[in-house]
């Protein structure tokens, strides 16, 4: 009973630092099921159904702000979403999902360390062709592992210069949501297993992301949000791969 209640203050936890940084939280979701020995089949659709919740929260905040650009969010979500789906109806081994995810995990970790005050003094116009080759890859990737692919696309968007920091949490959190929702789509297809405490996962990622989206544009420094974000992924990355 202490070990279900240690894993809802997680799970708090969890979504109050992804979306303090405007993220829906799937691969930190992923991590600490995957650390409580929760099967990938379970896993996977809990993960994206959470990240539904959590990363809506994130875009409205962002929203409002008017960070959102369509322009850079429609051929990415176009390419994206079918291929969500398809990799959502496919099923990977247990030990090699877990490899996977340890090795994903360590992408955000450089995304918050090395990319947190990352500044975009030019913005470039955005490719087409290129945008539908990293939306469709993205997109695969987030239905076969269970995550949105906002914490992938965000250093992308960056490094490429088509968006600034709060342009790229904005079309990062709607990206997660239809990638989310697509790959959900894909397992229902198929027949998924979800846990009988799904509700109360459900309103504890919730709550934990509406305070984390209100407090961590309003309140605290993001900075050490976003270091201890990839401490805590840095260390179950870590024992993902090597356990």
């Amino acid at each position: 009973m202490e070990s279900i209640y240690l894993f809802y203050i997680l799970l708090f936890i969890v979504a109050f630092l992804y979306s303090s940084v405007g993220h829906g939280g799937a691969s930190g979701y992923l991590a600490l099921m995957a650390i409580y020995a929760i099967s990938p089949e379970v896993m996977k659709p809990t993960a994206l159904l959470l990240n539904l919740f959590v990363s809506l929260t994130s875009f409205y905040q962002f929203y409002r702000g008017k960070h959102f650009k369509w322009n850079i969010f429609l051929p990415l979500a176009i390419a994206s979403v079918p291929m969500a789906f398809a990799g959502g109806l496919i099923s990977i081994e247990a030990d090699f999902y877990k490899k996977i995810l340890g090795l994903l995990l360590l992408i955000p970790v450089i995304r918050f360390l090395f990319f947190a005050n990352f500044q975009t003094e030019e913005i470039r116009k955005n490719n087409l062709f290129l945008s539908i080759l990293i939306g469709s890859s993205i997109g695969f990737l987030s239905g076969l592992i269970g995550i949105g692919g906002g914490i992938i696309l965000s250093p992308v968007l960056l490094l490429l210069k088509w968006t600034d920091q709060k342009q790229t949490a904005a079309i990062s959190a709607l990206f997660i949501f239809v990638n989310s929702f697509s790959g959900l789509a894909g397992h229902l297809s198929k027949g998924i297993q979800f846990s009988p405490d799904m509700i109360s996962y459900v309103a504890i990622a919730f709550a934990g992301g509406l305070c984390g989206s209100y407090f961590g544009s309003l309140k605290f420094n993001q900075n050490i949000l976003k270091n201890t974000l990839a401490i805590v992924l840095l260390l179950a990355g870590i024992k993902l791969i090597f356990t």
